[in-house]
C-alpha cells in the first residue's frame, strides 16, 4: 500500500493533516448535483482513503446538495479522532443545479447547522467561506459581513476554525481582522499559477494554500509536456501533476477527489513520487504554453 506519510503533513488549524488528502465533491452525481450512480462505491472511497492513510477530507454541504455529506457520515462515522473534516459554506443550489450564492447570516448559519447535521458533529473542525462575487474566480467585493458571522458562530462553539476560499489577496488581508484565518482555497495547478505570489506569502505566514481543481477540475489538464515527462517517470500525467503540487511548497495541501477506488491509489502514489530539479523546470514551462493558446 502507497505511504502517503511520504508527502508529509502540515498544520491546519490546531490540527496536523496528511499533505495528501481527499476532496469529496465527486461523491455527488453528475455535475456535483443528486446522488452516486453507485453509493456502495463512493462508501469504499471513502474507507479505503482513511485506510490509505488519509485524515483530511474537504466537502461541502452544497455538495449534491446534502449527498456528500450524509455519505461521509454514513461512512466514516463516528469519526477518528485524527480525521480533520474541512467545509465550505457562502453559496446553494437551485433546484436547476445552479450554484448561487448564500451570504446573508440567515443563509450562512442555516449552512453550518446543515453540515453539523448532515455529517452528524457538534463542532465543525475547519469552514471555508467560498466568495461568490464571480462563480468563475476571485473577484473583490467585501467579505466583512459573512465573516463576522462565521466568527460568531466561531464564538459560539459551532467552528473551530476559519478559512477562505476563491478569494484575493485583499480579501484574505482583510478578513484577518475579523479573524484568524487558517488556510486558502483558490484555484491552482501545473497550467493555472496566477497565485503564486500568495502561495508563498502564506507559506511565510505558515498558513494552509489548498489547491481546488488541482488536476484542472471538469476539464483535465491536457499537456503534451505534461504526458511526455509521465511517460518518462512511467507514471500518469496526473500523478506527475500532484507530485509538482507537493514539492512546490511546504503549505500546498492536496485534496483531489475521485469516486473510484482505482483513481484513489493512483492519486495516492503521487506521495512517493520525487521529481528531479530538471524535470520541475521542464513542468514549470507549461503555464507559459497555456497562456501562449
Amino acid at each position: 500500500m502507497t505511504d502517503i506519510s511520504k508527502s508529509g503533513s502540515y498544520r491546519l488549524g490546531d490540527r496536523t493533516v496528511t499533505r495528501l488528502g481527499y476532496g469529496a465533491m465527486q461523491l455527488a452525481g453528475k455535475g456535483v448535483f443528486g446522488p452516486p450512480k453507485d453509493h456502495a462505491g463512493a462508501l469504499a472511497v471513502l474507507r479505503e482513503a482513511l485506510a490509505s492513510g488519509v485524515n483530511h477530507i474537504d466537502t461541502s454541504d452544497f455538495y449534491g446538495p446534502h449527498v456528500t455529506n450524509q455519505i461521509i457520515r454514513e461512512a466514516l462515522h463516528p469519526y477518528t479522532d485524527d480525521l480533520t473534516i474541512v467545509t465550505k459554506v457562502g453559496a446553494k443550489r437551485g433546484a436547476d443545479a445552479s450554484w448561487n450564492p448564500a451570504f446573508s447570516a440567515e443563509e450562512l448559519t442555516a449552512a453550518v447547522h446543515d453540515n453539523l447535521r448532515n455529517l452528524g458533529l457538534d463542532v465543525l473542525d475547519v469552514v471555508n467561506l467560498r466568495a461568490m462575487f464571480d462563480v468563475h474566480g476571485p473577484a473583490e467585493g467585501s467579505l466583512e459581513a459573512p465573516l463576522t458571522t462565521l466568527a460568531e458562530l466561531q464564538r459560539q462553539g459551532l467552528i473551530r476554525h476559519i478559512g477562505l476560499s476563491n478569494v484575493t489577496r485583499k480579501q484574505i488581508a482583510d478578513g484577518r481582522k475579523i479573524t484568524d484565518i487558517v488556510c486558502v482555497q483558490n484555484q491552482y495547478n501545473l497550467a493555472h499559477r496566477e497565485d503564486e505570489a500568495l502561495v508563498d506569502e502564506l507559506a511565510a505566514a505558515g498558513t494552509a494554500y489548498v489547491p481546488f481543481f488541482p488536476l484542472g477540475g471538469f476539464s483535465p489538464l491536457q499537456s503534451n509536456t505534461l504526458s511526455d515527462v509521465a511517460s518518462r517517470l512511467g507514471v500518469t500525467p496526473m500523478q506527475v501533476a500532484l507530485a509538482w503540487l507537493l514539492q512546490r511548497a511546504p503549505n500546498i495541501l492536496l485534496i483531489p477527489g475521485t469516486s473510484s477506488i482505482g483513481h484513489l491509489r493512483e492519486n495516492l502514489a503521487a506521495a512517493e513520487l520525487v521529481l528531479s530539479a530538471e524535470t520541475v523546470a521542464v513542468l514549470d514551462r507549461i503555464a507559459g504554453e497555456e497562456k501562449a493558446h
